[in-house]
């Protein structure tokens, strides 16, 4: 059980645990008037229910593939304040718009699968965490063009490499990068993530950086600043 401010997360079922991509995508993303959310492979459901304590007008949909993932989910949701305006589908994502296809939402983020076309996990539950091909992004993409709304935004955390791929088939797909924050562990450490935001207007942002640590064992003051609602140690 790992306990924030407002709400707990039982991690129970679940082959993802809460790590810092999670966490940062929970504090950082953002959007004008979000009323309506959408977390892309909730896992745990700790992005959905950081975004739910935020936009405190939105209602988040939450999707996850793995069913005890997704059930673990929703008891979290449950338990939470935010109960009545978080919903959970243990299903894939583009199951769920087969069944919704006019959804759209002002807000869609997902801390995705990574590792393309690499060596996957023995274990089932990791594989299926853990490990996507660039058919999967693909598939994201173009169900993220379809259900933004005109100025809605997605945001992706992604490796480096994964993050140059994703470009690509956003732009096939007529989304525009908005902005990219790169995340670095230390002010002197190269960049090992990327934030992207990505949109279906040509409205353009300056890129940024963040910082994870101001030196060993000793978070950023940026961090803290983002984290200070949630984690109980700030």
């Amino acid at each position: 059980m790992f306990r924030f401010k407002q709400f707990s997360v039982d991690q129970t079922g679940c082959a993802m645990k809460i790590n810092t991509d999670g966490v940062l995508l929970g504090a950082l993303a953002n959007g004008n008037g979000v009323k309506s959310i959408l977390d892309i492979g909730t896992g745990t459901g700790v992005i959905a229910l950081m975004l739910a304590q935020r936009f405190t007008k939105a209602t988040a949909d939450a999707i996850e593939i793995d069913e005890q993932a997704a059930a673990t989910a929703k008891a979290n949701f449950a338990a939470s304040p935010f109960a009545d305006r978080l919903n959970t589908y243990a299903e894939s994502f583009t199951a769920f718009f087969e069944q919704y296809p006019d959804n759209k939402y002002d807000l869609i983020v997902s801390n995705p699968p990574f590792h393309i076309n690499s060596l996957t996990s023995p274990e089932n539950k990791k594989k299926l965490a853990k490990h996507t091909d660039e058919y999967f992004f693909e598939q994201l993409l173009k169900i993220a063009a379809q259900h933004l709304t005109e100025k809605g935004t997605c945001w992706l955390i992604l490796p480096l490499q994964t993050a140059q791929l994703v470009n690509i088939i956003a732009y096939q797909y007529n989304l525009n990068r908005q902005k990219k924050i790169s995340v670095l562990s230390y002010p002197d450490s190269l960049p090992h993530r990327e934030i992207l935001v990505l949109t279906l207007s040509e409205t353009l942002e300056a890129d940024g950086q963040f910082v994870i640590y101001a030196e060993q064992k000793v978070y950023s003051k940026e961090y803290q600043d983002k984290l200070k609602d949630f984690f109980t140690i700030f």
